[in-house]
């Protein structure tokens, strides 16, 4: 399938594109989507003793670890940066991770992206049916710590919450979005998952549902190398009035409304 032009500036662009398929329900990631969480602070600052942490680069964490279980991104981060007996210490260094991501969340080391904000409150008022679905254990509790206007939590917007349950296969393969489309009571083909990683983009797809990437680090390419429908730098980008069809698509113009 061919990939969407780049649309200039905040996705002001001369042209839109969507996929042909009736968007019904809406499943997003957390980490990186949602919110900006301490992972990764937490799985380079908790590499000493382990590995060097200079190692440990944002470009790794998004190709190697971001989307992955705690125990599989242990795996992953060690052999990354080449520490030779990394089986033996993966469970070792996911204990001392989580006690360093815990440690920044008690300090407030987690906030909600604003533009996921305006993006979910928008499809809550389009009736969007919507998920959550991450790997981390820590996800639900950093969801219930941000408050949204109306005094709820921001995990009070979501129908269905797929958040660090022990499932068989981390991403890419396809499990957590599957099993969050059949908790929603929607056919994966028309559900569209937002992801900021390259896993959880070839993990939708392998599950037969729409993929929009997030390049908030400036790594669109990676994103649609790994299958994305449509890339944006911001769910600013995104049309509502699209979106109120069924549709997947860019804003044309600041008339047509976003978020």
């Amino acid at each position: 399938m061919p990939h969407p032009p780049e649309a200039p500036g905040l996705g002001l662009g001369p042209i839109a594109w969507c996929e042909p398929r009736t968007l019904a329900a809406v499943i997003l990631d957390v980490d990186g989507v949602l919110l900006a969480s301490p992972h990764e602070q937490a799985w380079r600052e908790a590499l000493t003793g382990f590995g060097d942490p200079a190692r440990f680069t944002t470009a790794l964490y998004q190709a190697k670890v971001a989307g992955k279980s705690r125990q599989d991104g242990a795996r992953a981060a060690l052999e990354a940066v080449g520490v030779a007996n990394w089986e033996t210490q993966a469970s070792a260094y996911a204990k001392a991770k989580q006690a360093r991501l815990e440690a920044l969340i008690a300090k407030g080391g987690a906030r909600a992206f604003p533009d996921a904000l305006s993006l979910v409150a928008a499809m809550a008022s389009l009736g969007l049916p919507m998920a959550v679905a991450s790997a981390s254990k820590n996800a639900s509790a950093m969801l219930r710590a941000i408050t949204l206007a109306d005094g709820g939590s921001l995990a009070d917007a979501f129908a269905v919450k797929v958040c660090g349950r022990d499932l068989a296969r981390g991403k890419p393969d396809p499990e957590i979005f599957s099993l969050a489309a059949a908790e929603l009571g929607i056919g994966p083909r028309h559900c569209l998952v937002i992801e900021d990683a390259s896993a959880g983009i070839m993990a939708a797809r392998a599950a037969g549902m729409m993929a929009l990437g997030v390049a908030r680090l400036n790594d669109a390419a990676a994103l649609h190398a790994a299958g994305a429908d449509l890339v944006v730098s911001s769910l600013d980008e995104i049309s509502l009035s699209s979106l109120k069809h069924g549709r997947l698509g860019l804003r044309l113009a600041v008339s047509d409304p976003g978020p």
